[in-house]
């Protein structure tokens, strides 16, 4: 199929890119690494009247640390995360995430920016987003403003931003090295979106008690934090014998998927139990 007729620019500047969002709204669109976009309006699911290419611009590009904040540019692509010692360093959870998005081509041409804008409810940069409590920063011709990962996802394809602004920007909390991160997932095949999937972080163990963010992807609108089967891990330990009956009693309290052709809805459920179960055990000995 071919899109409906649409206007092309390529601005040089974030400011020129900003100006012709607000003077177009939500007629226009930005592209950047056009992975999902080309593909909403070749089927034209998405009819803007105006693309505004944001490829070129330099300044929304890059990795790297300022304070106890790693920093990654919207325009940052999933492979040069991949590949980022500094995330390797700093931020695990993502280097562990990354192989599982899509497919190598894909991500050495999709962006970051572009991944968390679009929020899929199944992709996997939200939920670690979620887990590692990043901030987004974002901008518009009335100035910058930050807004928490929890407060970013909205809904189905739905986020914080406004139709005349730009993401430009993550801000990733760095944590003490005994910080430790899981991120495991189930799909038919490797690259395929996730049946069920989950980001973990946890801070040190002591005398039972943690810091533990469990953020499952693919079992709803949006990432969901399971705030239920974390407290049911922490009850029952990490590595004790009850964990899997704690877990399984909890994880209906946090999710409520549906069932569709690819997985019912108890599949999912019992995908959950496993997916928390690995993680709490993984941190156990880790």
């Amino acid at each position: 199929m071919k899109p409906a007729p649409f206007a092309y620019t390529r601005p040089r500047t974030l400011d020129a890119a900003l100006a012709l969002l607000k003077e177009h709204g939500s007629d226009a669109r930005l592209i950047a690494g056009g992975q999902s976009l080309l593909a909403t309006l070749n089927l034209r699911l998405s009819s803007p009247g105006l693309l505004i290419d944001i490829g070129s611009l330099a300044e929304l590009r890059g990795i790297d640390i300022a304070g106890d904040q790693v920093r990654i540019g919207a325009l940052t692509r999933h492979v040069e995360v991949e590949r980022s010692p500094i995330i390797a360093s700093n931020v695990p959870l993502l280097s562990a995430a990354m192989p599982h998005v899509a497919h190598a081509a894909i991500r050495n041409r999709g962006t970051i920016g572009g991944s968390l804008a679009l929020a899929d409810p199944a992709a996997e940069l939200p939920a670690c987003m979620l887990a590692l409590e990043a901030s987004l920063v974002i901008v518009s011709t009335q100035g910058e403003r930050r807004v928490p990962a929890k407060d970013f996802f909205k809904g189905l394809y739905a986020t914080a931003l406004e139709p005349d602004e730009i993401l430009i920007r993550v801000d990733v909390p760095t944590r003490a090295t005994d910080w430790r991160y899981h991120f495991n997932e189930f799909a038919r095949r490797h690259g395929d979106y996730a049946l069920a999937g989950i980001a973990a972080a946890c801070g040190p163990v002591q005398q039972g008690s943690a810091d533990l963010r469990l953020v499952y992807f693919g079992f709803g609108e949006r990432p969901l934090r399971a705030n239920h089967v974390e407290s049911a891990v922490l009850k029952s330990g990490f590595s004790s014998p009850t964990l899997e009956k704690e877990v399984a009693a909890a994880v209906g309290l946090d999710l409520d998927p549906q069932s569709d052709l690819h997985a019912s809805a108890a599949t999912r459920l019992h995908l959950a139990t496993v997916l928390a179960c690995r993680a709490a055990r993984y941190f156990s000995y880790a």
